[in-house]
């Protein structure tokens, strides 16, 4: 495998998280399982074999790899790749990509697809990703990952399994879908962008930023240009129901040294234990 940008990778039960995320550097996240990345604003060499990205907004450190992404899927020989993005960003990131064309002399074989606030995209029969707004400087959403289950209606859970073969023979509905939060990714967003959309403090795994972390930090300052300090944590902490909570994309202004401590004094239970830094 060719590593040619920084790649972090952790296992949460059945599920493998890959990415790295900096602060006006890049931003990248891939579920491996679910065959899905999220943003793309580097693109390890290996999640080229990944067929489906969910784009939350167009900031540079975030779609700087669609170009790469997009050609070197082609050069493998790979089908074009579908790519979702804030329906804003849909002409321009066009108009890019045939820039390109024009430069690299190659084509830009991909669908883009528009996504807007409560836009639903089924993965498979299973899953769910669901665009939630969120709250930066330019159109953004998250993304809502769900696992899709049919359970047992209860006015038959005390049949048999031939009554309830035969029900279902005769076109009877017997289960019901629930959905189970699984992931979810906030990209930038200020702290509304978790207010807003309560299921992102259900999902088991929620993916988000703190990019801000010094005590000198002004949050009035941070919220304004769509970005969450370690304060904003501290003081939702009873709101967090997750059972793993990724901060990510800390500012470069300070070392991850720094970080690590001044998130310690802030929050020295973690949350419980729950909150990970993705240094």
């Amino acid at each position: 495998m060719v590593e040619n940008v920084p790649l972090k990778r952790a296992v949460f039960g059945e599920f493998t998280i890959e990415g790295w995320s900096r602060a006006a550097v890049q931003s990248y996240w891939r579920i491996n399982e679910l065959k899905l990345i999220f943003d793309l604003g580097g693109q390890p060499w290996d999640f080229i074999g990944t067929p489906i990205c969910f784009i939350t907004h167009t900031h540079l450190d975030h779609i700087a790899a669609i170009p790469s992404y997009v050609s070197r899927r082609r050069m493998m020989k790979m089908d074009p790749p579908v790519i979702y993005l804030p329906e804003a960003a849909i002409d321009p990131c066009w108009r890019l990509l045939k820039a390109f064309v024009q430069l690299d002399r190659g084509g830009m074989p991909c669908e883009l697809e528009p996504i807007r606030d409560g836009d639903e995209i089924e993965v498979g029969r299973e899953w769910l990703v669901t665009a939630l707004r969120t709250r930066h400087t330019v159109e953004s959403v998250g993304y809502l990952i769900e696992q899709r289950r049919h359970k047992l209606k209860p006015e038959y859970q005390s049949l048999s399994g031939s009554e309830i073969r035969d029900l279902r023979l005769g076109g009877t509905e017997v289960t019901r879908e629930t959905r189970v939060p699984i992931f979810a990714y906030t990209g930038d967003t200020s702290p509304a962008g978790l207010d807003d959309n309560p299921e992102m403090y259900e999902a088991k795994i929620l993916i988000t930023e703190m990019t801000f972390v010094a005590p000198m930090h002004r949050r009035e300052k941070i919220h304004k240009h769509g970005h969450m300090h370690l304060d904003d944590f501290h003081d939702r902490r009873d709101r967090f129901q997750n059972d793993v909570i990724l901060a990510s994309h800390f500012s470069t202004r300070c070392s991850d040294a720094q970080i690590k401590r001044w998130v310690a004094k802030r929050l020295p239970d973690m949350l419980d234990g729950r909150l990970k830094l993705w240094l």
